[in-house]
């Protein structure tokens, strides 16, 4: 029923013809222009005044070279491309491009003398980075906010076999960050579509494939949805020479085709396309697991927990009086936990709950309102007063900055899970255990006590597979929002 209301709820009217629709619905594409001209205008200002601030000559044609070259960088890298900005607006690609344009400028200098004093236009540049990130940010919001409320959508039509048509529909139906609504599917042999989206038509299953048949069919469904795209998701049904067929019939029709080859969760930059004896593959990357990355991570880590440990003192000493006062029993709370390969370690947490509470966890089993192997209670008895505040910004968790400093943890990664817990653990569930555990993570920010056991393990295995620095810097920023608001924190 969520996966059918889900993707009802997004879907325009069916009937209206393609080049209609294409006409009058707002796309992604005006959000990409957004981008394009807010990059041209934040760095081409801000190149501008840091370079008049520092004294160079001519200010407004070096900036506008440095502009140029800017936007010429991003369109090489495909930044503008509306595919580009499904997966949000990270700060990686920013930098990487902005490197490239320090390189690119440098050899204008060495070749043609442009632009001024190297320092200079190194000093400018900087601002031109930030506004840049702040640009792109902004416009993503816009454009999330949109599709939220189902505009600037790609209608879509799903092709495959019933199986794997239900869980295209029922993935893409699970959340809005994207850019696609699906409009109706053609489904590949018998059997009902039970995501409760409209089917168009059915293609010959078992013995040789109609091809000619398979391309009228399908390519009237586009034409009678306003399909701006078709999703072929491969089987053992639809591959080979069929799934070629079908995509000469829709680029005759001007229809993109995307093939869907069954993996999930993986991030792109893991994913490499290449080709032998007439065969596309995918090269999918394993997980960064050793390397500079994983270096930068632990330094980040031990530089972070230092420095934010020497911040908040103050505020730890005021907290661990405000514990000490309000019950009694010892201030920092040590649990065992099961860290990185199965590793137990103490972890440390301001007391939140009354002397001996962990005695008193048998007594409360009946009453746990979480669906997975965590106990958790909105209304847990065993909370003290400023027990209940500390968890409710997450304050309870600040001592675990001295088991980052000591390498038990890192800043960002997977819950702590307690060894009871991890006795339960499935193979999937263990690979939870693959990376450190984490202060914050994607758990923390996605609602925290309030998703479901299914959605927290679904959270830890994307981090754990496609973890970035990046991504736990982006993760870091979007804690401090999740402590103030503190929904989920109970």
């Amino acid at each position: 029923m969520r996966q059918s209301i889900g993707a009802a709820s997004r879907q325009a009217p069916p009937s209206t013809p393609r080049a209609a629709i294409s006409r009058r619905r707002p796309s992604a594409a005006r959000y990409v222009r957004a981008a394009f001209l807010a990059d041209a205008a934040g760095v081409m200002v801000t190149t501008a005044l840091t370079l008049s601030v520092t004294g160079a000559a001519r200010p407004v044609p070096q900036a506008a070279v440095i502009t140029a070259v800017w936007l010429l960088v991003g369109v090489a890298a495909r930044r503008y491309a509306p595919w580009a900005w499904d997966e949000g607006a990270p700060v990686g690609p920013v930098v990487r491009d902005w490197l490239v344009l320090l390189g690119v400028l440098a050899a204008l200098r060495a070749a043609y003398g442009l632009g001024g004093a190297p320092a200079a236009t190194l000093a400018a540049l900087c601002p031109s980075l930030l506004v840049t990130v702040v640009c792109r940010k902004a416009v993503h919001r816009l454009l999330l906010a949109a599709r939220r409320r189902a505009r600037a959508l790609r209608r879509v039509l799903v092709v495959g076999e019933v199986t794997t048509v239900d869980a295209v529909v029922g993935q893409l139906a699970e959340r809005t960050d994207h850019g696609y609504v699906v409009v109706g599917v053609c489904v590949v042999g018998e059997g009902e579509v039970l995501s409760g989206v409209r089917v168009c038509a059915r293609l010959r299953a078992g013995g040789p494939p109609a091809l000619d048949e398979d391309a009228t069919s399908v390519s009237d469904a586009v034409e009678s949805l306003g399909a701006d795209l078709v999703f072929a998701a491969t089987s053992e049904q639809l591959f080979g020479e069929r799934l070629r067929r079908l995509s000469w019939a829709l680029h005759e029709r001007d229809c993109p085709l995307m093939v869907l080859p069954g993996v999930s969760e993986v991030a792109r930059r893991r994913v490499r396309v290449t080709s032998a004896a007439g065969l596309t593959m995918l090269q999918i990357a394993p997980p960064t697991r050793r390397g500079v990355p994983t270096l930068l991570k632990t330094a980040t880590d031990r530089v972070g927990a230092l420095l934010l440990l020497v911040a908040i003192a103050p505020l730890f000493a005021g907290l661990a009086l405000a514990v000490r006062v309000n019950s009694p029993g010892p201030v920092i709370y040590r649990q065992t936990r099961v860290g990185r390969n199965g590793t137990t370690f103490r972890m440390w947490k301001f007391r939140t709950m009354v002397h001996g509470a962990d005695r008193m966890k048998s007594d409360l089993a009946a009453a746990n309102e979480h669906d997975g192997h965590m106990f958790k209670m909105r209304r847990d008895p065993r909370v003290t007063p400023v027990g209940r505040f500390l968890r409710r910004y997450s304050l309870d968790e600040l001592p675990q900055l001295v088991n980052v400093l000591l390498g038990h943890m890192s800043l960002v990664g997977p819950r702590p899970p307690l060894p009871e817990e991890v006795a339960r653990y499935d193979q999937v569930e263990m690979r939870r255990l693959s990376v450190k555990p984490g202060l914050t993570g994607l758990w923390q920010v996605s609602g925290r006590s309030d998703l479901s056991w299914h959605e927290t393990v679904s959270l830890d295995l994307r981090y754990v597979d496609n973890w970035s620095w990046t991504w736990d810097m982006a993760v870091m920023a979007r804690t401090v929002r999740a402590v103030l608001v503190g929904r989920g924190a109970y």
